[in-house]
């Protein structure tokens, strides 16, 4: 079976592991917090708060922009549900646009048609490692007066172009970009967060929430000579990534831009072989944008049925996934009224299909994809014409 994806975890990983459990201290503590200091130099962020899991930043950074009951929160439903929950969790709602016409990101046109008196904050999405139009989703944020949250989820590696000069995504143009590394991520803790952002008093919140409302952390504590008594101000939540987790990200971020060197170098030989396919179509990066290819998402011509296409792969030992899906078409989101056309957004759902790709992937395993689509699409139309030898 070639699978859709697969973190790159080595000796380095294991060692770094290893050391932090026999260092006696596994919790949150000094592995994390140096984890922290190096993504923010990574991309530039002047602070970076580690959490559990890319679900638990989103809900931080919403509510440190002033998420609450009754706000509405503009965002795309084609992506994963996190986003919708983390709205949800804030007692706010989740307003629905659509997609731009040829991607998969936040359509800022849609952004600035949907803006109601109630709107807090836009949560645009770089969605499967692809830069959205930052410098259009922040006109509409500035012209209205709108905070804006970065989910970044699948984007650590990837770079937009801001005035002329490329810089990562993580840096953050909105408030507060949203990471996660979970294993289908370019790099992985197994499960884990962060959130970067440049206000310093956001960061103290974020470092405050995730740790009960805790007024002193327990490796200050420990690090006394004094007796600390903390205090808890105000409610929080136990959103903390262990030493583990983080003295893995440490090697992981070592290794990214090795990981996004493969992976684009793996998209663009996806690219020249599929323009010898009928019937499907190659992503590409729009110009300012530089994507670390999270996923490879192929387009299907309206005509194949992309079930029975995942199936024919799958039979014979090739792992795909639909396209992205679709919040308001799940049943946990029936109760959003939908205001808005979300057309792109579902065809994007039924009309993409997102091939393997991973750092160790070699031609050979990249031919059998390929050959794999191939024969899939033409078990559905014998006449559409083949790969090339």
């Amino acid at each position: 079976m070639i699978p859709i994806a697969m973190p790159l975890l080595g000796e380095a990983e294991a060692q770094a592991a290893h050391a932090a459990v026999l260092s006696g201290w596994v919790s949150q503590g000094p592995q994390v917090a140096a984890f922290e200091a190096e993504f923010a130099t990574l991309t530039g962020a002047r602070h970076a708060c580690a959490v559990s899991n890319c679900t638990t930043a989103l809900h931080l950074a919403l509510l440190a922009v002033g998420v609450g009951p009754e706000d509405e929160v503009i965002t795309v439903s084609h992506s994963f549900i996190a986003g919708a929950n983390a709205i949800r969790q804030c007692g706010a709602l989740p307003v629905f646009v659509d997609i731009a016409a040829g991607g998969y990101n936040i359509d800022p046109a849609a952004v600035a048609a949907a803006v109601t008196a109630r709107t807090r904050a836009i949560l645009c999405v770089h969605q499967i490692g692809m830069p959205c139009d930052m410098e259009a989703v922040m006109a509409v944020a500035r012209a209205h007066d709108l905070r804006v949250v970065e989910d970044a989820a699948c984007a650590a590696g990837a770079q937009i172009r801001i005035g002329g000069s490329w810089q990562p995504v993580g840096r953050p143009l909105g408030d507060v970009v949203c990471f996660s590394f979970h294993p289908r991520k370019v790099i992985s803790t197994g499960e884990g967060g962060m959130l970067t952002t440049d206000d310093p008093r956001m960061d103290a919140q974020f470092r405050l929430w995730r740790q009960h409302g805790m007024s002193v952390s327990d490796t200050r504590r420990h690090a006394s000579d004094r007796v600390i008594i903390e205090d808890y101000p105000v409610a929080g939540f136990n959103y903390r990534m262990t030493d583990i987790q983080a003295a893995i990200g440490r090697q992981q971020l070592l290794r990214l831009p090795g990981i996004v060197a493969a992976r684009r170098a793996l998209a663009a030989r996806y690219a020249q072989a599929l323009m010898q396919m009928e019937g499907v179509t190659a992503p590409a990066e729009p110009g300012g944008m530089r994507s670390n290819w999270q996923s490879y998402a192929v387009g299907l011509d309206p005509d194949l049925d992309q079930r029975a296409l995942m199936q024919h792969m799958l039979e014979i030992g090739i792992a795909t996934r639909r396209g992205i899906m679709c919040m308001h078409l799940e049943a946990a989101c029936a109760d959003i009224p939908q205001r808005h056309d979300l057309s792109r957004s579902e065809g994007a759902r039924d009309h993409t299909v997102l091939l393997p790709i991973f750092a160790q992937m070699d031609h050979d395993q990249q031919d059998q994809v390929l050959a794999a689509l191939r024969d899939a699409v033409a078990a559905q139309h014998p006449r559409r014409s083949r790969l090339t030898a």
